[in-house]
């Protein structure tokens, strides 16, 4: 029979960080993406792309 003992703490703790910084940055990239000031400014200048 195969046993292993291995410190599991130090690890889940570092695999806890890091989905936390991984959470972190998906709620700053949603929030970005679904601000509202990025569309009133293409609005702005979809005139100039349009009929010539």
């Amino acid at each position: 029979m195969i046993a292993a003992n291995a410190p599991t703490g130090e690890l889940a703790a570092r695999l806890t960080q890091k989905a936390q910084a991984l959470a972190t940055a998906r709620a700053v990239m949603m929030s970005r993406r679904l601000d509202a000031r990025r569309w009133r400014k293409a609005s702005l200048l979809w005139p100039l792309f349009g009929e010539e």
